[in-house]
């Protein structure tokens, strides 16, 4: 039920574009932040310089532009894009779930080949160390504690995931299926 609401929920309202926007560079400093920490991922998108990658999912698009620097800049107009990467998974829902619990969302990919194999070692092996980052302002003990604490969290919700989807399973087996029967005639 709630993944039914949750597939056919729109917003009551398009945001403006400046709000779309803003939150859109906001994304990028995160993402340049993390990259910033991995001097082989800042040297491998060097190399792309100047070439675009367009995420899409439903009705939302993000076009990023790679720098020279091997960071990303919000990539403005509607010129082609180098890479475009479309996930596939219709459910808001589903997404989620398959992120919370360590997966990959299906995607399709068209456009550059190394371009594509560039994204996805990113994806394979940049990670944000949110606890370094923590750290830095709260202190070494309770960045420990809230990040422990957030896996905790995380862990519980991978497990309620798994337990729904074996109750859904078990509260919806497949009928059995009929086999034909033969009855002889006295």
């Amino acid at each position: 039920m709630l993944e039914t609401f949750l597939q056919d929920f729109k917003l009551p309202f398009t945001p403006p574009d400046w709000a779309v926007e803003e939150t859109q560079r906001r994304i990028v400093l995160l993402i340049n932040h993390v990259l910033m920490q991995e001097s082989q991922a800042t040297a491998r998108l060097a190399r792309q310089k100047g070439r675009t990658v367009l995420v899409q999912w439903q009705t939302l698009s993000f076009k990023v532009l790679i720098t020279p620097a091997g960071l990303l800049d919000l990539a403005l107009g509607a010129g082609p894009s180098d890479l475009v990467l479309t996930l596939t998974e219709p459910s808001p829902l589903a997404l989620v779930q398959g992120l919370v619990q360590g997966g990959k969302p299906a995607v399709r990919v068209e456009g550059d080949v190394q371009l594509a194999a560039d994204v996805n070692w990113l994806t394979d092996h940049v990670r944000w160390d949110v606890e370094a980052d923590l750290a830095r302002i709260v202190g070494d003990v309770p960045a420990h504690m809230l990040v422990s604490n957030g896996r905790k969290l995380a862990q519980a919700l991978q497990e309620f995931v798994a337990q729904g989807r074996k109750s859904s399973s078990a509260s919806n087996p497949r009928p059995p299926t009929a086999t034909p029967t033969t009855e002889s005639a006295p």
